[in-house]
């Protein structure tokens, strides 16, 4: 897996597509790799014309960790964010978009279509249009949230699978047992992934790198950018906001709000989908981004259009 220096760090990258086609930088959530991005939805993107670069966060994967800074206390932490207090974090959303356009920088891409995924992956998207827009073609949020308080939280069902831990902790395959168990509680109750492939996913992601230490401090750094709303109407990039009826991680009220707070942003909300990219539905996601980055709409598409009071 090549690596390049970017805002300090090593980051490990990955390419896919024509370097001439259109860039797409694509920005997974919390805990994830450039890995976990499902073969099918890089594929189809290649397919479609677009220039592909993914990357690992700090804290993942094979780009650098920040383990001198220890694992934070995260329930202590939850509840200065809950008190409006914001926990302090050895880095914050700012520098993993720091990190972000510095991987564009390095590859010579002066602009690209950014896709953001989930909590974390959509923050940093939206902090990176929203502070450095002339770097930016277009921004689809998927799955995403503004931070705004008294938007609702997890299910109970999640709240309870987020706060397990695996049976063996030193054990792989305890590990990928609880991963496993942790994504099928978010997926997507209509559009199930089936058992061997979600476990296939996981398994390649954990045997690459597993570093709770680093997802704690990522989370960190989200419980620590707290209510970003007023960021978000600084975003001039065409924005698509794509969230999941079934949302058990951040309901589908989280993307309305940030939809709600972009000028002239498309809302997609599609039904039957939980918090991930589950195989029936890539074909439909990638048809939103094509259509979303080429500035035309679908035919059989009926977004919301919010624009900003």
């Amino acid at each position: 897996m090549p690596t390049l220096h970017a805002n300090g760090l090593r980051i490990a990258f990955d390419t896919a597509g024509d370097p001439k086609a259109a860039p797409l930088l694509l920005i997974h959530g919390l805990g994830m790799q450039l890995t976990n991005w499902p073969d099918e939805f890089v594929e189809g993107l290649v397919e479609l014309g677009f220039y592909v670069v993914r990357f690992d966060h700090r804290d993942s994967g094979l780009s650098t960790k920040f383990e001198q800074a220890g694992t934070p206390n995260l329930t202590l932490a939850r509840i200065k964010a809950a008190l409006g207090w914001p926990p302090r974090s050895p880095y914050g959303i700012d520098d993993m978009a720091a990190d972000a356009l510095g991987v564009l920088s390095a590859l010579g891409v002066a602009r690209a279509h950014l896709v953001g995924v989930s909590a974390l992956g959509g923050m940093v998207a939206q902090q990176l249009a929203a502070r450095h827009p002339q770097r930016v073609l277009s921004l689809t949020s998927i799955m995403s949230t503004s931070g705004r308080r008294g938007l609702p939280g997890p299910a109970a069902a999640v709240r309870k699978a987020l706060a397990s831990r695996p049976a063996d902790p030193a054990n792989l395959d305890s590990v990928i047992d609880h991963a496993v168990g942790l994504l099928r509680a978010l997926g997507s109750p209509s559009y199930p992934t089936p058992d061997r492939q979600l476990r296939k996913r996981v398994t390649r992601s954990m045997r690459r790198c597993y570093c709770p230490g680093g997802s704690a401090r990522q989370m960190l750094a989200l419980l620590a950018a707290g209510d970003r709303s007023a960021l978000l109407p600084a975003i001039a990039a065409p924005t698509l906001v794509i969230h999941g009826a079934a949302d058990p991680l951040l309901p589908a009220a989280c993307g309305q709000d940030v939809a709600r707070h972009i000028d002239g942003a498309r809302l997609e909300i599609i039904e039957g989908m939980g918090h991930d990219l589950p195989p029936q539905l890539v074909e439909r996601i990638l048809a939103l981004i094509d259509s979303h980055a080429r500035g035309k709409m679908l035919p059989n598409s009926t977004p919301r259009l919010f624009v900003k009071q």
